[in-house]
């Protein structure tokens, strides 16, 4: 069954945007816009390229098993996601879009990863929350998104904001790093080829699942 071409993530995405302008102080919101455009300007906003050979990789997912992307491949196309946290609403809306999705991407042999530096414990939350029917990983330290040249730490500043607003990369994450990656889909063929990329420093901006699925039909 192919998917209808709408917008089943980006309106979410505004409605969860306009929902944090009303609840978060002008300086705040400005601190946030500051953060995306540093990271823009810093050059960190790219990722690994298209037709490069995937990074492999082997992280645990939350039943404790160990996710190899080689051995997924041999199964089908896959779909990594890269996201911050459970503590991120956009992160949130992102996965419980991919799970609305999950029966035609698995109509056509495809496959999701989901992947954040955050501890099993909080994968398994938001798993649970959203009752993802496909692998949450944690990549502790981001050695992963490492790989794929996702990681950005977090400005001091920014860093005060986030403890004010009782969010720890300390807790979630598990170390002092206060590294996240930049939220990133990957689409990559059986071969391990990068055939689609999506970064974006700007968080509240993600790939239409939509959009990923017509790729995977066409793998």
């Amino acid at each position: 069954m192919t998917m209808k071409p709408v917008q089943i993530l980006q309106d979410a995405l505004d409605e969860a945007t306009q929902q944090m302008k009303n609840a978060l102080p002008t300086e705040v919101l400005e601190a946030f816009e500051k953060a995306i455009e540093q990271t823009r300007e810093a050059g960190l906003n790219t990722g690994v390229r298209v037709g490069t050979k995937a990074p492999d990789f082997t992280l645990a997912s939350t039943d404790g098993k160990q996710i190899t992307l080689s051995a997924e491949l041999e199964k089908g196309p896959v779909v990594l996601v890269f996201y911050r946290g459970v503590w991120c609403p956009f992160c949130n809306l992102e996965l419980r879009a991919y799970e609305q999705i999950f029966d035609e991407i698995a109509a056509v042999n495809g496959q999701v990863i989901a992947i954040s530096p955050q501890t099993a414990e909080y994968s398994s939350a938001i798993q649970e929350k959203h009752g993802l029917r496909f692998p949450v990983v944690s990549d502790v330290q981001n050695q992963t998104a490492k790989k794929y040249e996702l990681t950005s730490q977090m400005p001091e500043k920014l860093k005060q904001i986030y403890q004010s607003i009782e969010i720890s990369l300390e807790v979630f994450n598990g170390d002092d790093s206060w590294e996240l990656p930049l939220p990133a889909t990957y689409v990559i063929d059986r071969d391990g080829i990068i055939r689609f990329a999506s970064v974006d420093a700007d968080y509240k901006k993600r790939v239409e699942p939509g959009e990923v699925l017509r790729l995977l039909q066409t793998l």
